[in-house]
């Protein structure tokens, strides 16, 4: 794959990513009074380092190594494109005394976060694509 395409395609992921950020963090907010609510948050980019980290060569000298084609291979890559976005819920904190750990504040500022990332996002996309674009009026 070249690198274009991997950047559009994790450009679009970080974009879908946010949607669903922004979703969480409102379906936080509307819940903020409900008692023993438990506020929930968006896990992708951890997950997603670690599909990058196992592309990279090993330097381990344990690593097995398939002499033969009758060997079974080992394979430790993890496609990033197969890591999605997880919700998880806080069980752990508490902010009010009913129960719910939704700190209406917090989430605010998220949303305003999300907002600000996604913006970016599609102006790094514009930029992949205007890159083309030059490039394509060059060949002509």
């Amino acid at each position: 794959m070249n690198s274009f395409t991997r950047s559009v395609d994790l450009l679009q992921r970080a974009l879908d990513v946010n949607t669903l950020r922004y979703q969480v963090s409102a379906n936080n907010i509307t819940n903020a009074d409900v008692p023993d609510y438990k506020r929930q948050f968006v896990n992708f980019e951890s997950e997603l380092k670690r599909a990058f980290d196992s592309e990279k060569p090993s330097n381990n000298w344990t690593d097995i190594y398939a002499t033969e084609p009758y060997h079974i291979r080992q394979s430790n890559v993890i496609d990033y494109k197969t890591v999605e976005p997880q919700r998880v819920t806080d069980y752990v904190s508490t902010e009010k005394a009913n129960g719910n750990n939704v700190n209406v504040e917090t989430e605010a500022m998220n949303i305003v976060k999300i907002g600000m990332q996604y913006k970016m996002f599609t102006l790094l996309e514009n930029h992949e694509f205007s890159q083309v674009k030059t490039a394509m009026s060059a060949i002509r």
